[in-house]
C-alpha cells in the first residue's frame, strides 16, 4: 500500500486580509515541499451534512453559511474570517480528512495526509476561533467510530496551541483519548494538565516556551504514548501543526525541522504496535512558510515510508 494526499484546490479559496497568517500560501508551501513524494494523491470530498452532525449542531452550520459572504470578506472574532469560499474550502478540509479515514480503513492506503485549510482543532462545537471554522479531525474520529464501527480511536495533536476545539468536541465521549501537547501560555489559554474530561480522556501537556524538540519528545514519551498504548486505539489520528518549529512567528517552541520526523516516526511505532499502522493526520498550524514546506515533507516522508 501506500500514503494518500488529500487536498483540493478548493484550500486556495478562504480568502483572509492581507498579512494574515493563515494564509493562502500556506498551502502553496505544503504542496510545493510534497510535490517529489510519492503519493497516492486523491481530492478531498466535501464534508457529508451527518458527518458534520455528529460534532457540531445544525444551527451552528446554517451560521456559518448565512454569515458566508458574497462578495469581500467577514470576520467572525479577531483572527477568523469568511469569504465566498471559505465554507468550500472549510467542507472539503473535513471532508478530507473524513474520507482519509474510509480510505485507511478500507485497505485503499496504509496511510494518510490532509493538505487543506483553514485548519480545524480550535473550533468548538458552536464556535469559530482562532482560524478554524469546523472541527475536521474530531469528526474524522466520530466517523471512524461510528460509520466504520471502531470501539477506540486516539487524537495526538501536536500543534504548538492548544487544540481547546477538539477537546470540547470528544471529551464527553470516552472511546476517543485526545492528547494535546503545546506551549503555555499561549492562546488560546485552555490546555491546563488539569483538564482531563469527564472521562479522563483527556491528556494535555503544557510546555514552557523555548522547549526544543528533545523536550517536545521527552514530553510525549512520558505522558502521551504511554496513555495513547493503555487506550489501545484501532486509528490514531494527528492534528499535525508545525508551529512549534523555531523559525515560527506565533510561539516559541524551538523545533527543528528533523523533530517532526521524529515525532512522527514514533507516532507509527506506535501505530504498528496497536492498530496495523493506521493512521490519518490532518495539517493544522504553521505560520513561516518555509519552515511549514520543510517540516510538513518531513512527516509526510515519514508516513510514505511506513506506509509501503
Amino acid at each position: 500500500m501506500t500514503t494518500a494526499l488529500l487536498t483540493h484546490p478548493d484550500g486556495f479559496d478562504h480568502d483572509t486580509p492581507p498579512g494574515h497568517p493563515e494564509q493562502v500560501a500556506r498551502l502553496q508551501a505544503v504542496l510545493d515541499a510534497l510535490g517529489g513524494i510519492e503519493l497516492l494523491r486523491v481530492k478531498a470530498p466535501l464534508a457529508a451534512e451527518a458527518d458534520l452532525l455528529r460534532v457540531h449542531p445544525k444551527p451552528y452550520l446554517d451560521d456559518l453559511r448565512n454569515d458566508a459572504p458574497e462578495h469581500g470578506r467577514r470576520q467572525l472574532d479577531a483572527d477568523t474570517w469568511l469569504s465566498p469560499g471559505s465554507l468550500g474550502a472549510a467542507w472539503r478540509g473535513a471532508g478530507a480528512a473524513i474520507r482519509a479515514v474510509d480510505m485507511v480503513l478500507g485497505g485503499e492506503a496504509a496511510n494518510a495526509f490532509c493538505a487543506m485549510r483553514p485548519p480545524g482543532h480550535h473550533a468548538e462545537r458552536e464556535t469559530a476561533m482562532g482560524f478554524c471554522l469546523l472541527g475536521n479531525v474530531a469528526a474524522a474520529a466520530k466517523h471512524a467510530l461510528d460509520h466504520h464501527g471502531l470501539d477506540r480511536v486516539a487524537i495526538v495533536d501536536f500543534d504548538v496551541h492548544h487544540g481547546n476545539g477538539t477537546q470540547d468536541l470528544v471529551e464527553d465521549d470516552a472511546r476517543i483519548l485526545f492528547c494535546s501537547t503545546h506551549e503555555m501560555p499561549l492562546y488560546p489559554g485552555t490546555g491546563d494538565p488539569s483538564e482531563t474530561g469527564p472521562h479522563g480522556t483527556v491528556v494535555n501537556v503544557a510546555l514552557r516556551a523555548g522547549t526544543d524538540g528533545a523536550g517536545l519528545l521527552a514530553a510525549l514519551e512520558d505522558k502521551v504514548f504511554p496513555r495513547v498504548a493503555a487506550h489501545r486505539p484501532e486509528l490514531i489520528l494527528v492534528s499535525a501543526g508545525f508551529d512549534a518549529h523555531r523559525e515560527d512567528p506565533l510561539a516559541g517552541l524551538m523545533l527543528e525541522t528533523e523533530d517532526f520526523a521524529r515525532i512522527t516516526s514514533r507516532i507509527c511505532d506506535l501505530a504498528d504496535d496497536l492498530c496495523a499502522g493506521r493512521v490519518v493526520s490532518a495539517l493544522e498550524g504553521g505560520y513561516d512558510l518555509n519552515a511549514l514546506g520543510a517540516s510538513a515533507a518531513a512527516h509526510v516522508r515519514i508516513l510514505e515510508e511506513r506506509g509501503r
